[in-house]
């Protein structure tokens, strides 16, 4: 763990830009505060920060040069508020729309989930139930589906010369014809999470029967409820017989039209993440491989798209 730094110490290009973040919170001002940084995310600087005569931690976020490119920011905000009205979500203490700076309160006995977490019962049903009722929540102000992001990914590749698989003609032609499905089956849109990365779910470390918390709102946005499940159960390697339980843990039932629309939706999810991947390995040098990721998402993606069973699932929607 990271040691903390008090106000005024700041020794690296991202401390001091912490204190200068921290320096913008009205209710800080004149305030002395300690920071250390926090493990995780890979398009920020994250930050736990104390504040003195706070009876209550604080997580501050700085948005990652280049992630405009993805995210928005008002529309991350609105998700958060309203996630957090509806108990799903830690409070949004500070933020400032012209550069997305924010602050929240730091969840204390919480510990962020691993894949392996996902392997629980417990857990699936608590992250289904979360999903509910963020579904169920208010629209947000953005609609951005699964179509809008992958276009958006794909155009930005091309502007920026990414490196795209020699498949990816194929993955497109696929891509649109899945696009063509949902279109003519209708889509069920409802706002969504969209990034179900394993540490966004917070779950009770102290035995205190904490409930979980899902934290990270910077991809929200109304989009098709299939997407939100299909790149859940991508994410979590589930397979096809868990598949099949955890949507009727969430519908109450199983029609083919739901199995088909999500099982599609994972194709659509790698393709999404993949391309999503192999633009951000031309934007930044974090110590992270984008592009591998990437390619193995492609690769992911086509194994669905590849299955003797595609048509039908088209078909049945």
């Amino acid at each position: 763990m990271a040691e903390y730094r008090s106000a005024g110490e700041a020794a690296t290009v991202h401390e001091k830009a912490l204190e200068a973040a921290a320096a913008r919170v009205p209710a800080w001002a004149g305030r002395g505060f300690r920071y250390r940084p926090l493990v995780g995310g890979i398009m920020n600087q994250n930050w736990l920060v104390e504040v003195e005569g706070e009876a209550r931690s604080f997580f501050l976020k700085i948005p990652g040069p280049g992630s405009e490119m993805f995210i928005d920011r008002l529309a991350a905000n609105e998700a958060a508020r309203n996630a957090h009205a509806i108990g799903v979500a830690p409070e949004v203490v500070f933020f400032d729309p012209a550069d997305g700076l924010e602050v929240h309160e730091f969840l204390v006995g919480y510990r962020a989930c691993t894949n392996a977490d996902f392997a629980d019962p417990a857990i699936q049903a608590g992250v289904l139930d979360i999903y509910r009722r963020l579904h169920a929540g208010p629209m947000l102000s953005l609609t951005k589906t699964v179509f809008d992001m992958i276009e958006e990914h794909v155009e930005q590749g091309r502007e920026l010369g990414a490196h795209f698989p020699p498949a990816m003609d194929w993955i497109l032609h696929r891509y649109g014809e899945a696009k063509a499905a949902f279109l003519a089956s209708g889509l069920d849109v409802v706002p969504c999470f969209n990034d179900p990365m394993p540490g966004n779910f917070l779950i009770d470390a102290v035995g205190a029967g904490k409930p979980m918390k899902l934290i990270d709102y910077e991809f929200a946005s109304n989009n098709e409820r299939a997407y939100e499940l299909g790149v859940l159960f991508a994410e979590m390697f589930y397979d096809e017989a868990k598949t099949l339980e955890l949507i009727e843990t969430y519908c109450g039932e199983v029609r083919p039209a739901t199995v088909a629309r999500i099982v599609v939706s994972r194709a659509l999810a790698d393709v999404k993440w993949a391309s999503w991947a192999v633009v951000n390995r031309k934007l930044n040098t974090w110590d992270f491989d984008y592009q591998k990721y990437g390619i193995w998402k492609y690769m992911r993606a086509r194994d669905v798209m590849a299955d003797p069973r595609w048509d039908t699932w088209l078909r049945a929607m």
